[in-house]
């Protein structure tokens, strides 16, 4: 479902030198799934998250925005991450459905879900804006 997809091929692209820039980016990335954990069963579903949303990241440093930029939407992924793991205790229901369906559900072209605990409005308007761009970049027949 990956979007970051070479124009000539439609294949991902994922070299080492974008891989070294995701482990600068999210040095704490394979914690993700712990730090968003209720039970240890969600490690395995958390580890999925993250396998989901590592293209979305690796997008975004293709892009080459601003630092400040690249931050501000890796914290916002990893609340995603920790929201999608929140509505799975809150409504069981969800858990039938596959991680990136999960995710896909959740955001829409004109944001993302309400996080909870909840954020001031102007937190939730710049996560709206990264759930904007990842429902972009994962809508079906999006090519980058």
């Amino acid at each position: 479902m990956s979007k970051a997809r070479n124009k000539v091929s439609g294949t991902s692209i994922i070299t080492a030198e974008s891989v070294a820039a995701l482990e600068r980016l999210c040095p704490d990335l394979a914690q993700w799934p712990h730090s968003w954990r209720v039970e240890d069963k969600d490690i395995a579903a958390g580890q999925e998250i993250v396998e989901h949303l590592k293209p979305f990241l690796h997008e975004l440093l293709r892009q080459g925005l601003a630092a400040k930029t690249l931050a501000r939407h890796r914290d916002h992924v990893w609340m995603l991450g920790g929201e999608v793991i929140r509505r799975r205790h809150v409504d069981p229901e969800l858990c039938q459905q596959s991680i990136p369906a999960l995710i896909f559900n959740l955001i829409e072209d004109e944001g993302g879900p309400l996080i909870w605990p909840r954020i001031s409005e102007s937190q939730q308007r710049t996560f709206d804006a990264t759930c904007r761009k990842l429902y972009r970049f994962l809508e079906p027949g999006n090519v980058s």
